[in-house]
């Protein structure tokens, strides 16, 4: 599954287009955010992106779920959104 890494400088239009890209051709993708300001902006991106995938019939959803991730050297705990197609 693609892991799509989201910052809190991310422009959410852009993060949906990505989304959204990566939906229609593997069906799934990991959102994944650190912090406040990123999961804001991931957020916003999914819910962006339900609205460009729905008129082909996709409809969006997630589950959100906590992960370690390395930063630096450094564990940190982040979201992880994985997101999927729920159908009709």
């Amino acid at each position: 599954m693609e892991i799509l890494k989201v910052s809190a400088s991310s422009a959410p239009n852009m993060v949906a287009g990505a989304i959204a890209s990566v939906m229609r051709s593997d069906g799934k993708v990991e959102v994944q955010s650190v912090g406040a300001g990123a999961t804001n902006q991931a957020v916003k991106a999914i819910a962006v992106a339900r609205g460009y995938l729905a008129p082909v019939g996709i409809n969006l959803a997630c589950s959100p779920v906590f992960g370690k991730i390395e930063i630096n050297g450094e564990e940190r705990t982040a979201i992880r959104f994985i997101c999927f197609d729920i159908g009709e």
